[in-house]
């Protein structure tokens, strides 16, 4: 089978100093930060657990793939060129120099953004796998894990679907404002519980707010003195925020200590130097709508570190009854397989004043 290799080098990379993205100039400043690359580790992952042997690749050149692809046994053939910084334009022209060589299955590591620019190449006319590798990661094309993409390539029997590629704008997302809009399909192996759900859109009915403020009191009412909270995005947690009268970054991770905002819109330094500073933290997530993740999609400053300097006994997941009763399970996906064994298994879910609820953790 002919298989196609793409990766966005720079994707994912504002995820731990907190730049939601780095479409841009956000990849400057992502530099500026200290900020590393995370798509090589995906996709040796990925490359390490395929056990199919039917398989060439055709791949991109340097770091958009050959630098990887090099490191295995696979045969393959480089496809295209490119410079010292690779572009959108250069996703699109090797992704149809691909399509021409006749390939049956095209991965790509990345998100929402290199979807995107795989969706005005290929269209429809050959399925992808997506590996996910970006900081926001909503499209309903990508497979829940390193792992699971190197299910689907090792299962992939030609039957597929398609599935929705969102336009996420970055520089609203920056703003704390998630504007999506239905961007196009791409087509996808049709493999069960390999798949991330796309993100549903978070419920604004009375009920589901009154459910947001129910969980805000319980939690707020049980909040420890001395103890660093650490909070994640999402409407369930600004509702905490507003119980304690502190301002929230919708979309980013703040902080509060003794019921006063101490950070705000952190990025991993930053988590780190609190965690320092007041030696005692938890953290309080709430699922992903739809898809279920509390780690590894759109709060990337939760790094493997910090997750492993908290410990999952201070990990605190909150959601509204309307949101986790659709859920299958909580999901992690951190890009530590370690650190994601060590969450996983089950966690309570506060979904109300004194209401629990019992979830399965998978990655």
């Amino acid at each position: 089978m002919k298989i196609g290799l793409i990766v966005n080098p720079i994707a994912g990379m504002g995820g731990s100093v907190g730049l939601k993205g780095t479409d841009g100039e956000a990849y400057r400043k992502a530099i500026e930060l200290g900020a590393k690359p995370v798509t090589p580790g995906r996709i040796e992952e990925t490359l390490n657990l395929i056990n199919r042997k039917d398989v060439f690749f055709f791949v991109a050149p340097g770091k958009m793939g050959e630098d990887y692809i090099k490191k295995f046994k696979f045969n393959y053939e480089v496809v295209g060129k490119i410079g010292e910084e690779t572009t959108s334009e250069d996703t699109k022209r090797i992704a149809r120099e691909m399509v021409e060589k006749g390939i049956q299955l095209l991965i790509f590591v990345g998100g929402d953004g290199t979807a995107r620019d795989i969706a005005d190449a290929v269209d429809l006319k050959i399925p992808v796998i997506a590996i996910p590798s970006g900081v926001k990661m909503f499209s309903s094309v990508f497979a829940l894990s390193p792992h699971a993409a190197a299910r689907m390539i090792d299962e992939f029997n030609g039957e597929c679907e398609e599935k929705e590629v969102l336009d996420i704008d970055e520089d609203a997302f920056r703003e704390n404002k998630l504007s999506a809009r239905l961007y196009g399909y791409l087509k996808v192996p049709k493999i069960k519980d390999l798949l991330q759900k796309g993100k549903e859109a978070s419920n604004v009915s009375r009920s589901a707010e009154e459910n947001k403020r129910e969980i805000a009191n319980y939690v707020v009412d049980n909040m420890e003195n001395d103890i660093l909270y650490i909070l994640g995005p999402g409407t369930t947690v600004k509702a905490i925020t507003d119980k304690l009268g502190v301002e929230k970054t919708l979309l980013g991770i703040d902080a509060v200590y003794n019921k006063k905002l101490v950070g705000r819109d952190l990025n991993e330094k930053g988590l780190l130097e609190l965690i320092d500073k007041y030696k005692n933290a938890k953290i309080i997530v709430t699922p992903i709508g739809g898809n279920g993740f509390i780690f590894g999609r759109g709060s990337k400053q939760f790094t493997p570190e910090i997750l492993k300097r908290v410990g999952k006994e201070n990990i605190i997941v909150v959601g509204t009854k309307d949101k986790v009763f659709k859920l299958e399970c909580l999901r992690v996906d951190t890009g530590d397989v370690e650190v994601d064994k060590e969450l996983s298994g089950y966690m309570k879910v506060i979904t109300g004043n004194k209401e629990e609820l019992i979830m399965e953790v998978r990655y």
